[in-house]
């Protein structure tokens, strides 16, 4: 029997959680949405900080496989406990067709990894904003207002800010793939949202996971070396904060529509910069300073603009 003593510490502490949870959930969707996918944007520069470390000791394709090898074995006591009917995608070639679009783009992003400051990873990323803002708009018919362009707009300017002397330099080929990866990932956000309407978000989290774990195996094969303890364990981590980081993001996307969700994103230029420093030891430039600044602008304004709207 727990003694009272224990008891009556935890209640506070669960009813604080409990009305924090009922706060949130009164939030506006789109507000909601937003707070998930900043959460899963802090957990996937955490996950680039831990793979960056992970492609320095093994090839960069056997990384991409142990990475989303480590999210099938975090994920795997949840599917055998919910059983294979609950875990079956209604259409399972969304989920492969997913799972290539996804594997194409890890492909480029893992070769420019190694070579990349975390914030340059982090800042080249926010392209995808522009491409997903039209696919959405073309493909899924999303109204298209013209805050959600000029916060975009104002957004990717941060983004040359930042990136712009180092893609312009002769030894900016790894920028340059990390770049071409910007598009690939936007199709499998979009194509992400689009499987939201009738698979659940376990299903797409474990599906994604499992289908990039068997495309990359050939190529992880081929470049294959005995991975360490060390590696071993930035497995398991990468596998919780890409599980983590995938879930938030598919939880935002149910929640609020794909267009509003990407100007939220610039933050991860934030996170990035701490962490690259705290890890690293990359110190941030000054143009990666006020790309960052321009960046928080536009964010904070799409951010309010949304929620007014959604008052009126």
């Amino acid at each position: 029997m727990r003694p009272r003593h224990q008891t009556r510490l935890r209640t506070p502490s669960l009813r604080f959680l409990t009305l924090q949870a009922r706060r949130v959930e009164r939030l506006d969707p789109t507000v909601r949405g937003l707070l998930w996918v900043a959460l899963s944007g802090f957990l996937f520069v955490l996950l680039n900080a831990v793979l960056r470390g992970m492609s320095q000791q093994i090839h960069p394709m056997q990384a991409q496989f142990l990475r989303y090898l480590g999210a099938v074995v975090v994920m795997l006591p949840m599917a055998l406990r919910a059983g294979l009917k609950a875990c079956w995608p209604r259409r399972l070639g969304g989920q492969f067709s997913r799972g290539a679009l996804h594997t194409v783009g890890l492909l480029l992003w893992f070769a420019a990894l190694p070579h990349i400051p975390l914030a340059d990873t982090t800042a080249i990323g926010f392209i995808q904003p522009m491409f997903i803002m039209i696919g959405a708009w073309f493909f899924l018919r999303e109204a298209m207002r013209w805050e959600r362009w000029l916060a975009a707009l104002i957004g990717f300017a941060g983004v040359m800010v930042v990136v712009g002397p180092q893609i312009s330099g002769s030894t900016g080929w790894p920028h340059l793939l990390m770049l071409a990866s910007s598009p690939v990932f936007a199709a499998s956000f979009l194509l992400t949202k689009t499987l939201t309407r009738y698979e659940t978000i376990n299903v797409i989290v474990l599906w994604q996971a499992v289908t990039v774990a068997l495309f990359s195996l050939p190529m992880a094969i081929w470049f294959w070396q005995s991975p360490s303890i060390g590696v071993w364990v930035l497995v398991l981590v990468s596998g919780v904060l890409g599980v983590g980081g995938h879930y938030c993001q598919t939880r935002g996307l149910a929640i609020a529509e794909a267009s509003p969700t990407q100007s939220i994103k610039f933050l991860d230029l934030i996170w990035a910069t701490f962490i690259g420093y705290l890890f690293f030891g990359d110190l941030p430039t000054r143009t990666t300073l006020i790309g960052g600044a321009i960046i928080s602008v536009s964010t904070i304004w799409i951010a309010q603009r949304e929620s007014r709207r959604r008052l009126r």
